[in-house]
């Protein structure tokens, strides 16, 4: 239980450390971790007009692959089917363009050099 909360612990603070990020390009926070019974957004934004919902992963070690490589098609679909409720529930469907974003880390969260800001991802 122990290893499994450090990992929560540590998702968490990849994610604030994204969204830090995220705020100094410029995007705005719209609302963090929002879930539905279909999936989960790590972290939604808007860029102008736009609302980007974005993945968040870290790998500490890339031995085995980067952190980009871990969203499935299958985690794609969960984000896709989770954009979609979110947008029937504040009633913005076909009323604002979307873009699906990653944020990968490989390394530590704390130094940005290790983050790579994939638009478009999927």
């Amino acid at each position: 239980m122990l290893e499994k909360l450090t990992k929560t612990m540590q998702g968490s603070q990849a994610e604030q450390a994204a969204v830090e990020y995220l705020l100094q390009k410029g995007l705005r926070l719209v609302t963090t971790n929002y879930r539905c019974k279909l999936g989960e957004i790590d972290i939604i934004m808007r860029e102008d007009k736009k609302l980007i919902f974005v993945e968040v992963r870290q790998k500490y070690k890339t031995r085995f692959g980067n952190a980009a490589s871990t969203i499935t098609p299958q985690k794609q679909q969960n984000v896709r089917q989770a954009a979609r409720c979110y947008l029937h529930q504040h009633s913005l469907t076909h009323k604002v363009a979307c873009r699906f974003d990653v944020i990968a880390i490989d390394g530590d969260w704390r130094n940005h050099d290790n983050f790579s800001w994939i638009k478009q991802a999927f």
